[in-house]
């Protein structure tokens, strides 16, 4: 099974429920969940699950975030920690750091802060490790071979 939102797939399991917060809905504390979550309304506090996060466009969140995959089209204050990827969407805002295997920034997204760039799950150790490019010098132009 899978989720189309404007004739783009969005990643939901086979046998997953979605859940939907629509706009006007308010949330204060920790909100944990299993499947797949799409965001509209407003969440203070903290969101922890090893699933599926879609915050749509109408979507506020003031809160940390942990979770499997993070789709933001929304508003987010707050770290976001991703053990799969991070979506940062064209008309998205994000104040706060990221941290996933995978961050794709859309054009037009606009993010403030930090970026990191994490390694895989364990369950992929049947690959050769991978190394630690978290810190690359950058050459000066005067340092470049001509």
């Amino acid at each position: 099974m899978s989720w189309r939102k404007k004739d783009k797939l969005l990643p939901v399991k086979d046998g997953e429920h979605t859940t939907y917060i629509e706009e006007g809905s308010e949330i204060d504390g920790k909100f944990t969940f299993t499947g797949t979550v799409v965001l509209n309304g407003r969440l203070r506090g903290e969101i922890a699950s090893n699933d599926n996060l879609i915050i749509g466009e109408k979507g506020v969140v003031n809160a940390n975030i942990r979770a499997g995959v993070v789709v933001i089209s929304g508003e987010v204050v707050g770290d976001v920690v991703a053990t799969d990827r991070v979506e940062l969407r064209e008309k998205c805002r994000v104040y706060g750091d990221v941290s996933a295997p995978v961050v794709i920034i859309a054009e037009g997204a606009l993010f403030e802060g930090q970026c990191r760039m994490t390694k895989g799950r364990p369950a992929e150790a049947g690959q050769p490790p991978a190394r630690d490019l978290s810190l690359v010098p950058i050459k000066q132009r005067s340092e470049l071979p001509r």
